[in-house]
């Protein structure tokens, strides 16, 4: 089946009427999300997860989907507005953003990051269904010892690329991992970390965890940050972009797309560090660099389009592989595990409809997001008015209904309150939580194929090695590790990540 037949497939899929529904649900959640600060994508999708029960899983899939790439679009308007980033992938968006709106040109601002947000995101997707059939073929040959060497080297790439102190983020992905183990083992039948409580000896439940940490810590965190957000005025002035704009604009457009479908792909890439590497690279590329922080149009316009290509191409590993990419694809793995689809290349070929319809529908959504953010731009900017104080305490609510619909425990209420402690105390600590989750997804999952690779070798860890493929893997493992250790590389990656 070619390209284009696959492409049908997925129009069929996405343009159904209960798929198109959920699709601009998701997007209008994610644009909300995206504008009112203090919420984000990742936040939202863990308190949405016991909701997708009662849905089919392309209605879920495509849904959560939405308010991950809407989010991005929804977080350049605060960025823009009140140099206030709504989304942690529109921080660099502040700096020249909120400079043209201080000139009056808030509008064109606006503009031109949705528009460039859906140039690159219309070209992403490309890449991903161009990418897909090839990638996911290859990943058929791919056997126990390999996918476990992918899964590490996936898991060091997300500490390595995570935000903040390394060692932090090397701890929080070992404490996913350790949570992880919590439960029965499933070949010996001990319990494991379970303290003699009968209620984790199924382990503890992904939507619990999620909406802890992602949901009620960040809602404390929230409580204590200074909520006055006043736009600098109400008159946005004309939205479309002057020739002069778009002339200064297309080419950072189409280099964010392209650096921001690249780095997408990569363990704990995704829309945040595109966006970081976009704006570094025009304003090294500009002859006169000292435009940038001034309200440079090139500074919008970079990395929005970078920003929404990456968060399109980080779908590329989730879809393929089974392999998370960041936090937000490991709630997208959780939500397919609900539906009782197991992540990897067989999904192309034993669900097609769903594969290729999600693939569509994020076209779908970009168009969708471009009527949304362009024509309604006034309405977005009257929601900053809200103070947040009206709605955490719905949002609290709404994530312990969700979280003990799941199994009607009210054990699990329970324990999502000490994970929002848990949650609350990381964000005070400068941890990201991001490793962990990782970690809480693909321990297991590595477990699993390294039990199962000793079990086929009879016992021989050579069998690591000995395949090309697993020793290539590894060996890019240990090249991640050793390439950290230079003092020159972790001063690099301190100045990009603190980039302000």
């Amino acid at each position: 089946m070619d390209l284009w037949a696959n492409l049908a497939v997925g129009f069929e899929a996405a343009l159904t009427w209960s798929n198109l529904l959920y699709c601009l649900i998701g997007v209008t959640l994610g644009t909300l999300v995206g504008v009112l600060p203090g919420l984000g994508p990742v936040a939202t999708i863990a308190m949405l997860l016991p909701i997708t029960y009662g849905l089919s899983p392309a209605e879920a899939l495509i849904m959560l989907a939405g308010i991950y790439y809407g989010a991005q679009y929804g977080g350049s308007t605060t960025a823009i507005l009140v140099n206030l980033p709504g989304e942690s992938s529109s921080v660099v968006t502040c700096l020249d953003g909120h400079a043209m709106a201080r000139q009056g040109r808030a509008g064109v601002a606006l503009g031109i990051a949705a528009i460039g947000s859906f140039v690159a995101g219309s070209l992403a997707i490309l890449l991903v269904a161009a990418a897909s059939t090839p990638l996911a073929e290859f990943a058929l040959s791919f056997g126990p010892a390999d996918y476990f060497s992918l899964m590490l080297l996936g898991l060091v790439a997300a500490v390595v690329l995570a935000q903040g102190d390394l060692l932090k983020a090397l701890a929080m992905a070992l404490l996913g991992l350790l949570l992880g183990l919590v439960g029965v083992d499933v070949n010996s039948g001990e319990e494991r970390f379970t303290f003699g409580l009968q209620q984790l000896a199924d382990g503890i439940s992904f939507v619990v965890i999620s909406m802890g940490i992602f949901g009620i810590g960040e809602i404390i965190a929230n409580l204590e940050r200074d909520e006055s957000r006043s736009p600098l005025s109400r008159q946005l002035g004309r939205l479309l972009p002057t020739r002069d704009d778009y002339r200064r604009a297309w080419k950072p457009v189409l280099r964010g797309a392209g650096l921001g479908s690249l780095l997408g792909i990569l363990p704990g890439g995704g829309a945040m560090l595109s966006s970081f590497a976009s704006y570094l690279v025009e304003k090294r590329l500009a002859r006169d660099p000292e435009r940038f922080g001034q309200g440079a149009i090139e500074g919008v316009a970079g990395p929005e389009a970078a920003n929404n290509a990456g968060a399109q191409t980080s779908f590329i590993p989730l879809l393929v592989m089974g392999l998370p990419s960041n936090a937000v694809m490991a709630l997208m793995v959780g939500a397919m595990m609900i539906h009782g689809i197991v992540p990897g290349p067989q999904v192309m070929g034993e669900r097609p409809e769903l594969f290729w319809g999600l693939i569509v529908s994020m076209w779908v959504g970009n168009v969708l997001l471009l009527l949304l953010n362009l024509p309604l731009v006034g309405i977005w900017v009257r929601l900053l008015a809200v103070p947040y104080r009206l709605l955490y305490p719905a949002i609290l609510l709404f994530c312990c209904i969700g979280v003990y619909s799941v199994n009607n425990s009210l054990f699990d209420v329970l324990l999502t309150v000490l994970f929002g402690l848990l949650g609350y105390l990381l964000i005070k600590l400068r941890c990201e939580p991001a490793p962990l989750l990782l970690g809480f997804i693909l321990g297991p999952l590595m477990e699993e194929h390294l039990r199962r690779a000793m079990l086929l070798s009879r016992g021989d860890p050579s069998v690591f090695v000995t395949r090309p493929l697993s020793l290539t893997l590894l060996l890019l493992t240990l090249g991640l590790v050793l390439i950290l250790c230079l003092p020159r590389l972790r001063a690099t990656r301190q100045a990009a990540f603190s980039e302000d």
